[in-house]
């Protein structure tokens, strides 16, 4: 009688440790991804509203190409349990409805929004436009006087190169005017993701397809960033 109660408390013990056991691995996992989020990304979606940005040769806006991207790119970063917060998720620019000029409004919100999230780098996305239509390739441009940008820069910049299009041979470039690389207190760098008045490249920017491998680009190049 006393071997069988044994046994029997032996099996209630193996049941409990077996039902307890998983607990403790989903807890570990719940855990590293807690601290995973520790990461916040800032994702600025360039123009909006009542200013299209640069339009390409074939009427491509600007602005519908840099939410497209932007969005995706949030998605992309949520899967990595990075946080993620956006300067617009909607077609709207962020002046104040009585400014008298809109665009210095419309930056100068975006600053603030930018500096109150306190992020550990913004991505500004953009598209860039020039008179020659040969041009063409994504370019990373960052702060002159901001070391971690340029670092930020320079892996991105490495990243779209390696993921989106080894063909292209820019490199990150440094900047002094741009009003958001100046002003924002998180490291930050604009990414022109193409060119809009290159035919062949406006056509590739409105595919899901081309879209999605620099989104891919990007998030790997942040990720690399922050690891680092």
């Amino acid at each position: 009688m006393k071997k069988r109660i044994g046994v029997t408390a032996l099996l209630v013990c193996l049941v409990v440790a077996a039902i307890r056991v998983p607990r403790v691995v989903q807890y570990d996992v719940m855990n590293r991804s807690v601290q995973k989020a520790r990461y916040c990304i800032c994702i600025d979606s360039g123009h909006g509203g009542n200013d299209p940005g640069k339009i390409g040769v074939a009427g491509t806006k600007e602005k519908e190409v840099n939410l497209a991207i932007a969005l995706k790119l949030k998605k992309s970063l949520e899967k990595q349990n990075i946080r993620v917060v956006m300067t617009r998720t909607d077609d709207r620019n962020l002046a104040d409805a009585n400014a008298t000029n809109e665009k210095t409004s419309d930056m100068k919100n975006r600053v603030a929004k930018m500096d109150s999230e306190q992020p550990d780098a913004v991505i500004s996305i953009h598209q860039n436009s020039y008179t020659n239509s040969s041009a063409k390739g994504a370019q990373v441009f960052y702060y002159s006087e901001s070391k971690e940008g340029k670092v930020l820069a320079e892996i991105l910049q490495k990243s779209l190169i390696e993921h989106a299009d080894p063909e292209n041979h820019r490199m990150a470039k440094a900047n002094t005017s741009y009003y958001i690389l100046k002003n924002t207190a998180a490291p930050t760098v604009i990414v022109e993701c193409g060119f809009l008045s290159n035919p062949e490249e406006e056509t590739l920017l409105n595919t899901a397809q081309y879209q999605d491998k620099l989104v891919d680009a990007l998030q790997k190049g942040i990720c690399e960033y922050l690891e680092n």
